[in-house]
């Protein structure tokens, strides 16, 4: 991102906003471009970046639909459903274990 403005952390001009911003306060970007960007610099790595848009010109959040709102759903059981068992585990199941706790550590679960 050459030739933008580059602010440092906290110190960007009122009417400009990152994506999470915007976001906070029901706008999205509509499609413009980036105006500037802010930076925070950070101990040893390179400084953390953060792209910067004109309030002005953003639009409100499309709503949600109603078949949105089902497509979550189902994306969302689809993560808690265990593999092994098929059962709603209750939580969104690790990517790490790949099935729920007491599939992946039978040996472990203690009766009360």
């Amino acid at each position: 991102m050459t030739g933008l403005p580059v602010y440092p952390w906290r110190l960007a001009p009122d009417g400009l906003a990152t994506r999470r911003q915007l976001r906070a306060a029901g706008l999205r970007p509509g499609g413009q471009d980036v105006v500037a960007q802010v930076e925070r610099p950070r101990y040893r790595r390179g400084p953390l970046t953060a792209l910067l848009y004109r309030v002005e010109l953003a639009l409100p959040v499309r709503p949600m639909t109603p078949a949105k709102a089902a497509a979550l759903a189902k994306a969302n059981a689809a993560r808690r459903t265990c593999p092994a068992c098929r059962r709603d585990a209750g939580y969104v199941i690790p990517a790490s274990l790949g099935m729920c706790v007491p599939c992946a550590y039978p040996d472990e679960q203690r009766v009360a």
